[in-house]
């Protein structure tokens, strides 16, 4: 019974991994995607990740690193698109990546990442027979309970994501609760054909750094107080949220900190008027009379990120829904004490009262007591950091969650096979009684 693996098609419509950090499409996705690929090619598998042209100067094939390949797969023009406004591009790019797929070797798997690369990959099954499982990485459906009419994607989406749940072969969940809101608002999502594994991070890229070794390198003094929030600029992460409970935590509590925020387009000052979410946040800043105690450092390169998370006193993240949320593993990855908001995979990886706290979300007062307490117990927030490194290193690292996923590969594949089988068998005891 052959269920080995040797070549894997990732798709990730939206989320190519060379993509830098910050920016509004640009997120937990990228790494994720970049990480499963690399750890993959680390197992021996060869993998082609499948993602749409958005840029003329990227070749068709970009050998990326050794057993990756990123395939830049031409659908509509060869520019940034919002994601919510690719839909209509994703017959193009099922076209031309089933083409692909047919004139290069054989792909045992597909991993579909998101909504519209699984619309790829259902169709793909369909066409090529080719066995596909998918993190979706975030729900339409709860995407529009928290944001109604701020979501712009198609009404159809949900639609469509209960059809690919039929379909798949397996789905990942991130974390329980996004396993919890697959069964409770989708019908086709069957309890049997969702494994939970998390995301991770890389030890190799993200590790504690001395704090004053961090500040220095970052041009920040040694003895001021910071508070770091990094992610995409985009209202659900609740960035404002954590510009309130900033501002009270200075007004009720005396604590003289600054709050780093980063993540945007660019990481040129003077063009971060050209973000409608950082101008919003800078205006909240300016109105709270804290704009003096706040830094934008614009979008941030991967290897900056453990400068930022060693250099803070804490880490907070306050997103009004989180389907995982890498940030909050790196921040304990680099033995940041992390606060965020009791959501999706936040209440998942940040063990309240032992690695961090959990906080309500829109709830800038609870926040500000949060980070007064750990400011006024800095023996409480040791223990947390250390708490914290432990728990990452045990449970999240990318070598341990990919390999989760290649033996799940290999479920896959073997009831594929052995289905295929019996399917042979019940044929053949059929044409025996004809």
């Amino acid at each position: 019974m052959i269920n080995t693996v040797k070549r894997i098609a990732i798709i990730s419509e939206h989320a190519s991994p060379i993509a830098l950090f910050g920016g509004v499409d640009s997120g937990g996705q990228n790494v994720y995607v970049g990480q499963l690929a690399k750890n993959l090619a680390l197992l021996g598998y060869e993998v082609d990740v499948f993602t749409r042209r958005d840029n003329n100067r990227f070749p068709k094939i970009f050998p990326w690193i050794k057993g990756v390949r990123i395939i830049h797969v031409p659908a509509g023009p060869s520019e940034f698109i919002p994601k919510e406004d690719l839909f209509p591009y994703m017959t193009q790019f099922t076209e031309y990546t089933a083409r692909f797929l047919k004139n290069n070797k054989k792909y045992d798997i597909i991993h579909a990442n998101f909504w519209m690369s699984g619309f790829v990959a259902m169709n793909l099954k369909r066409s090529l027979g080719i066995p596909f499982v998918i993190t979706f990485h975030a729900l339409g459906h709860v995407r529009r309970l928290h944001q109604r009419e701020a979501d712009k994607f198609p009404e159809i989406r949900s639609m469509i994501e209960d059809s690919i749940m039929k379909e798949a072969d397996h789905i990942i969940a991130e974390c329980p609760q996004d396993k919890e809101d697959m069964i409770h608002f989708y019908t086709h999502a069957k309890p049997e054909k969702i494994t939970i594994i998390p995301c991770g991070f890389d030890p190799s890229e993200l590790w504690p750094m001395k704090k004053n070794s961090a500040r220095t390198a970052l041009w920040f003094k040694s003895d001021e107080k910071l508070i770091l929030h990094l992610g995409r600029m985009v209202p659900r992460k609740g960035v404002d949220n954590v510009i309130y409970g900033f501002a009270l935590c200075i007004k009720n509590y005396h604590i003289n900190a600054r709050l780093i925020i980063g993540g945007g387009e660019t990481s040129i000052p003077e063009l971060f008027i050209l973000s409608p979410e950082i101008s919003r946040l800078q205006r909240i800043a300016s109105e709270e009379g804290i704009s003096d105690k706040i830094y934008f450092t614009g979008q941030l390169s991967r290897s900056e990120l453990k400068y930022y998370y060693s250099a803070a006193d804490m880490f907070v993240t306050t997103p009004w829904y989180e389907p995982f949320g890498i940030t909050p593993i790196e921040a304990m990855a680099c033995g940041t004490t992390v606060i965020g908001s009791n959501v999706g995979g936040i209440k998942y990886t940040v063990v309240d009262g032992e690695t961090g706290f959990l906080v309500s979300t829109h709830c800038p007062k609870e926040l500000s007591e949060r980070m007064a307490y750990l400011y006024k117990r800095p023996a409480v927030r040791n223990i947390f950091q250390k708490q914290a490194i432990k728990r990452a290193n045990d449970f999240f690292t990318w070598e341990r969650v990919v390999a989760d996923i290649a033996t799940l590969y290999k479920k896959v594949l073997h009831t594929r096979s052995v289905r295929l089988e019996e399917e042979v068998f019940s044929l053949g005891d059929r044409k025996l009684f004809l």
